[in-house]
């Protein structure tokens, strides 16, 4: 999904070379290492990730083997070629136990395997590449691909009566505007850690509730359930809020309101109230 957008935002201004699955395979070293001695790039933007949470939890071998090693191979491939990378990694890093905003310098401390997965990728690439991004974003919608958004609509014109987690909270990020700020980071920030998501906190129902009222859903009855009434394979963190603190230091800007992004996202998808 994301990856698909950014590859969009930036056609606009700039030359790119889209890279995915058969034909480049970041858990084969010498396959990106060929693609990138014939594509010669000025970055690299690492968003390739095996992100099916639940799913992860029972092929753990796959999670690792993509989210870790796989970043491994392109860390070591950018160095060799001492090309800068810009790794897209996640909020699930932090185990959600924080009562504020994860600040950029916080320990790390994930509580399920994607979770872990990511945060190896993050050591790789510390490790081994000399200028590189790391920035980390939580819970994407946007026009391509699966997403929370398209979810709720569907669900909510099938059903009628939707029961969504109120337990966990943290920051619904528009893909759109994630690309732009992703490009501004590669322009004009320097390396390190950044958190990027859509400004304002909410939970999964206040975000439902959200969608249901802009899509014009109001016969829609919504209720609220804690996470343990789910019962799914990967536990999921309580706190999610991510402090966008890297950007404003950096002079390079918030995004905007969560609200706003949905709205111009149901706008585009014409799915908005009229």
């Amino acid at each position: 999904m994301l990856g698909q957008d950014l590859t969009a935002h930036l056609a606009a201004g700039h030359q790119v070379v889209p890279a995915d699955l058969p034909e480049v395979d970041i858990t084969d070293l010498g396959l990106f290492q060929r693609t990138l001695d014939s594509t010669k790039p000025d970055v690299v933007i690492h968003a390739a990730a095996f992100t099916a949470v639940d799913e992860c939890e029972t092929r753990q071998e796959l999670a690792f083997r993509v989210n870790g090693e796989g970043t491994r191979n392109v860390a070591q491939a950018c160095r060799e070629n001492r090309v800068p990378l810009l790794y897209i990694s996640t909020d699930y890093v932090f185990d959600g136990e924080k009562e504020t905003p994860y600040l950029e310098d916080d320990t790390p401390h994930p509580i399920n395997v994607y979770g872990h997965s990511k945060l190896q990728g993050e050591t790789h690439i510390s490790a081994l590449v000399g200028h590189f991004w790391i920035v980390r974003t939580s819970w994407l919608f946007g026009p391509r691909g699966k997403n929370f958004v398209r979810a709720i609509l569907e669900r909510a014109r099938l059903k009628g009566l939707l029961q969504v987690v109120d337990d966990q909270v943290g920051a619904p990020t528009y893909t759109m505007d994630l690309a732009e700020k992703l490009e501004h980071i590669v322009a004009r920030g320097g390396p390190g850690i950044y958190h990027v998501t859509n400004r304002g906190y909410c939970s999964w129902f206040d975000f439902a509730e959200e969608v249901i009222q802009q899509a014009g859903l109001s016969q829609v009855k919504i209720s609220p359930v804690p996470t343990s009434a789910l019962d799914r394979p990967a536990p999921r963190p309580r706190n999610s809020r991510l402090a966008n603190n890297r950007l404003e230091t950096e002079g390079l800007g918030l995004l905007p309101p969560w609200q706003d992004a949905l709205r111009r996202y149901l706008l585009r998808e014409g799915q908005a109230k009229g």
